[in-house]
């Protein structure tokens, strides 16, 4: 079954399907990707930033940072072309978080895993001493 949604873009309801804006928004942020990459292609462009991308094209950078994370515009083929980290927004080129902060978040799921890891084997010792518990009358 079809199932209405609001646009994420122009907050218009329309029925979804693959995508979570509307045919309109779907085809004007094609044409916005069209834009950026034919202001890319060329040579002395290649090397914009993303703020110049938007100076020169009028595409705003939330949607040139899209078109980033996306994948649809590659950071390998233009060297300065970065977005923010979704954590501490500092610039990178590729992936969601940043060097940091994936660390950060990768030492507190360790500390979580041995926090688990301590209670289990305290639960554990605690369910032996019940066990070995003798009552005499």
């Amino acid at each position: 079954m079809e199932e209405l949604a609001n646009c994420s873009r122009c907050k218009g309801l329309f029925v979804k399907g693959s995508s979570a804006v509307c045919t309109a928004c779907l085809k004007q942020e094609e044409q916005d990707f069209q834009t950026v990459y034919t202001f890319l292609r060329k040579k002395q462009n290649r090397t914009a930033t993303v703020e110049q991308i938007e100076e020169g094209t009028g595409v705003s950078e939330w949607q040139v940072r899209q078109f980033l994370k996306q994948k649809r515009l590659h950071p390998a083929h233009f060297p300065n072309i970065r977005y923010g980290c979704e954590k501490c927004g500092s610039p990178i080129k590729e992936n969601r978080l940043c060097p940091e902060c994936k660390h950060s978040i990768q030492k507190g799921m360790e500390a979580q895993e041995r926090k688990k890891s301590i209670e289990s084997r305290k639960e554990e010792r605690e369910r032996e001493k019940g066990i070995r518990t003798y009552y005499s009358w």
